[in-house]
């Protein structure tokens, strides 16, 4: 398969066909399987503390590492997508998956471990299946973009429903090295198959950027296109700052409570399992409303979700504020994705979607940290809640002054 390949076979009617459809179903289920390789790492953590006798701090630098991994590993396995199409990206990912999981199986020390998660299962594996997918399907849909884009993205958040409860019984049943033997030769068993299936090359339409036409930010917002994705990027590290704050420590919050830790666990697959339907719901409303206007009333919704967060603290507050954040926040990943494909050239759609993801995984990274910061120096979440409310309003900011600058555009050559 070549660049020239991919630039001009397939016909523009197969937008929003049939197949297309058909796309979008694999890649879910791509995203489902591949997204294993964020989850798994939390899962196994007691068992691989206690394997090499490693603090819970030290413990905690596989999933550390392999989420850097998966950040810069989005771009480049978008950049590679742009190129040569998703197929690549997805095969890679199968094979980097497989050996990742080997690797971690045969691992003799934690830097071992840690090493295969953060360059195999990080880098080159469970990247390929976020953002590279989301810029795939973005391509074959027009009228029905964002809730195709919103599907795709919800693999991630599936797998986050699915993987946990899995990876945990293999663990109990076998022990956790035959559960990471199992985990690699599946995902190389299922994933290759199905990146197969995805070896066609993308609507003639959006297959080279001098024949598409796109949305110029220029036009459309009267700011370069570098000054846009820089906004997004920093958008991105601010929504998920806030993000983490409940994502990372409702557990350890509960516990502190009183609550007990599994009913903080509980909250968090509830949030997981409602964040799938937001993701859904607002692929609807950006149709509709565009991918500016869908971010800023996420996050906006988000804020409000904090501030419940930040006045309420009973068993069944924190269940119904959990299951509300879940729902609000859920959009805000995939509407920048929607917001490149809206003012970006297509071949550019995989490179600018990873830089984007990249940046919210940073923004989840220093987000979990810095409220534990906050919590080691106050004892207590509220500031931490507050301090995310804080990023959470940079990004509010950022999208309404985009949504502000809007008017109708004017349609432009790439």
């Amino acid at each position: 398969m070549t660049h020239s390949d991919t630039a001009v076979v397939t016909p523009s009617s197969d937008v929003e066909s049939a197949y297309a459809w058909r796309r979008l179903a694999i890649c879910l289920l791509i995203g489902t399987i591949g997204g294993v390789g964020m989850w798994s790492v939390v899962v196994a953590l007691p068992s691989v503390q206690a394997e090499f006798g490693a603090t819970r701090a030290e413990a905690t630098l596989p999933y550390t590492l392999a989420t850097i991994g998966f950040a810069f590993g989005g771009v480049l396995m978008g950049r590679l997508a742009d190129r040569f199409g998703v197929a690549w990206p997805i095969t890679i990912a199968a094979i980097g998956l497989c050996l990742g999981y080997l690797g971690a199986a045969a691992s003799t020390s934690l830097w071992q471990f840690t090493l295969a998660h953060a360059v195999l299962i990080g880098a080159f594996g469970a990247s390929a299946t976020f953002g590279p997918l989301m810029s795939d399907v973005s391509q074959w849909f027009s009228r029905n973009r964002g809730i195709a884009v919103s599907i795709s993205a919800a693999g991630n958040y599936l797998a986050g429903t699915i993987w946990p409860p899995i990876v945990q019984h293999l663990i109990d049943g076998y022990g956790w090295r035959a559960a990471h033997f199992g985990i690699g030769v599946f995902c190389v068993a299922t994933m290759l198959p199905l990146a197969l299936l995805l070896r066609r090359p993308v609507p003639a339409a959006d297959a080279n950027a001098g024949n598409s036409q796109v949305y110029d930010p220029r036009t459309a917002l009267g700011i370069s296109p570098g000054t846009l994705q820089w906004l997004i990027c920093i958008a991105g590290v601010c929504c998920c700052v806030a993000m983490a704050m409940p994502q990372v420590h409702i557990v350890a919050y509960c516990g502190d409570l009183g609550y007990g830790v599994a009913r903080g666990a509980e909250m968090l697959s509830l949030m997981l399992a409602f964040g799938i339907v937001s993701r859904v719901a607002t692929g609807f409303i950006a149709d509709r409303i565009g991918g500016v206007a869908t971010l800023l009333l996420s996050a906006a919704l988000q804020g409000v979700a904090l501030m419940l967060y930040i006045g309420f603290d009973g068993l069944t507050s924190l269940y119904v504020i959990s299951a509300l954040f879940g729902l609000f926040q859920g959009g805000i990943v995939p509407s920048y994705a929607i917001i490149i494909r809206e003012y970006f050239p297509p071949a550019e759609a995989g490179t600018r979607v990873g830089l984007a993801v990249m940046a919210t995984l940073f923004g989840m990274a220093f987000g979990g940290w810095v409220s534990g910061v906050i919590f080691d120096l106050t004892g207590s979440y509220a500031l931490a809640f507050a301090n995310g409310l804080a990023f959470n309003l940079i990004n509010v900011s950022i999208a309404a002054w985009l949504l502000l600058r809007t008017h109708r555009p004017t349609l432009a050559i790439a």
